[in-house]
């Protein structure tokens, strides 16, 4: 269910990165992540297809404010629990149409996340205070084969991407990393998107397992136990859910996690170019929209993602905004993206007080339908 990135005829890309990426608390600038062509001179703007860490003026989003608050009315409750009903219809439809056409593999990803390249820990990037804790990481990594069988429960390091699309994730992790102690399971919640996973000639069962599974639906079985994954990876795939069901998703994923394991997310951010594309008639809910192909997404804040993965008892590694201007110099255009890059690490040693034990933080609250 990864999601599609075409809005109203508009082709957008779920970005190689390549910014200086601002961290949620005071926006100083952060370590380049491998692109550093900045924008100085805006008569040059069409010299090269994209910029980075592109700051906007105040006016820009002023702008953007007003085009989403006109656009700002959710269409009637009956249509939109037409589209929450048939969901898994709509994104059968759309890997029956484009099957693995439509995504580039997404090689970025190890520089982003070096979590998933061969031979890293999944503390690579931890707090200072946890190399404190590097014993009780080590014997936790000892207990990783289980007694339990389960597809790849004799793997020592155990990755599951949510979401998985054609597999334009999982299969550069397979080609990439070949650690013998690694399993990588994928999901969807298209069985058409999941088949042609399988069917994939670069698809190992040794070392992967492919299943269909609703995100959404917290009560269904993973095929894994809990406690048992280093990393679960979340590109583009949230942002589908309808905001009321991600807080119970969130968790859910969290119980999966070792302790010291990391939850990895890059998904759509506020104002990006996608939601501002957005005509009316397409708003479900506040910031939250259906495509022309039926799929929905949600626009995120960095905050809204950080009270998500707080509230699953998860602990802030990295949320950052990734701000980007892409060019079609053919068309002379312009358009400026926004994603969300997150890393929310479980504490080694769990809080005596669960999530269970909080107030449920509801994302949805400001959501008005009318």
């Amino acid at each position: 269910m990864a999601a599609p990135l075409t809005v109203d005829g508009v082709d957008g890309c779920d970005g190689e990165p390549g910014l200086i990426l601002t961290d949620s608390s005071g926006g100083e600038e952060k370590r380049p992540q491998f692109g550093t062509r900045f924008l100085t001179d805006p008569r040059q703007v069409f010299q090269h297809n994209a910029w980075d860490n592109v700051e906007w003026t105040d006016e820009q989003e002023a702008a953007a404010k007003k085009k989403v608050s006109e656009n700002n009315h959710p269409l009637p409750p009956e249509k939109q629990e037409e589209y929450d009903s048939r969901a898994n219809e709509y994104w059968n439809e759309f890997y029956t149409i484009h099957e693995n056409r439509f995504f580039k593999d997404r090689h970025w990803l190890f520089t982003e996340f070096p979590e998933l390249a061969p031979q890293c820990s999944v503390n690579h990037e931890s707090h200072p205070e946890d190399h404190r804790d590097q014993k009780l990481c080590t014997e936790f990594a000892a207990l990783s084969h289980s007694d339990e069988e389960f597809p790849g429960s004799s793997a020592t390091y155990r990755i599951l991407e949510v979401g998985c699309g054609v597999g334009n994730t999982v299969f550069p992790i397979l080609k990439t990393n070949n650690d013998p102690g690694l399993f990588v399971y994928c999901c969807d919640f298209s069985s058409t998107a999941v088949e042609l996973v399988k069917t994939n000639p670069e698809y190992d069962p040794e070392r992967c397992f492919a299943f269909v599974h609703d995100l959404s639906d917290v009560g269904a079985n993973y095929p894994v136990p809990d406690g048992s994954l280093d990393v679960i990876v979340l590109i583009f795939v949230l942002s589908a859910l309808h905001p009321n069901k991600m807080q119970e998703s969130i968790s859910r994923l969290a119980r999966l996690l070792k302790p010291g394991g990391v939850m990895l997310l890059r998904d759509y951010g506020r104002y990006d170019m996608a939601q501002l594309r957005f005509k009316k008639g397409r708003c479900l809910s506040e910031n939250f929209y259906v495509r022309g192909d039926g799929t929905r997404v949600y626009f995120f804040t960095q905050d809204e993602l950080n009270e998500l993965f707080t509230e699953a008892g998860l602990e802030k590694v990295q949320n950052l905004v990734d701000r980007r201007l892409q060019v079609n110099r053919g068309k002379q255009l312009t358009m400026y993206r926004v994603w969300i890059q997150c890393k929310y690490r479980k504490p080694l040693v769990q809080s005596s007080e669960t999530t269970e034990d909080k107030k449920p933080a509801r994302l949805d609250a400001q959501l008005q339908l009318n």
